[in-house]
């Protein structure tokens, strides 16, 4: 599975003529906005991997997983098992300065939250793919949100 992951990243590069990126050169808050859709296509992909459903019962299902407070619980359940590098991903999205806040969460669980999201961009861009979904499987497991 991992080889055609792998392969993906390379055909992908190539179809558009991009560069593999220098990660440590993008802001965190860049990691946080393409790791947001990582995440959101990783949980979608899960719950509709379980099984077909009308479109309103699959975004509600969806919903719980993506919000602000449960990337924070997710990233705080994980926390120990984050390597120093990746440790220094989840800390630089943590504490960048974004002008915004989602609807219906804490200050706390916003920056989190992106921190969370900053780490599964830079995972994700630096292709370390089964280490993206260990480290979500392994969160939303901790907190008997999945089977």
């Amino acid at each position: 599975m991992e080889q055609s992951l792998e392969s993906f990243g390379s055909w992908f590069r190539e179809l558009y003529h991009l560069d593999k990126p220098d990660v440590r050169e993008y802001s965190a808050l860049t990691l946080a906005y393409i790791g947001d859709a990582v995440y959101e296509i990783i949980i979608r992909s899960y719950i509709v991997g379980k099984g077909n459903a009308p479109v309103e019962r699959l975004h509600k299902r969806s919903s719980r997983l993506v919000k602000a407070e449960t990337q924070a619980n997710l990233i705080m359940a994980i926390e120990d098992q984050l390597t120093e590098e990746e440790h220094a991903v989840y800390k630089r999205g943590r504490n960048a300065k974004s002008y915004t806040m989602a609807k219906n969460a804490t200050m706390s669980d916003y920056r989190k939250a992106t921190g969370c999201e900053a780490l599964v961009g830079y995972l994700y861009l630096t292709e370390r793919y089964e280490r993206l979904t260990e480290l979500i499987h392994t969160g939303l497991t901790k907190l008997n949100l999945i089977n």
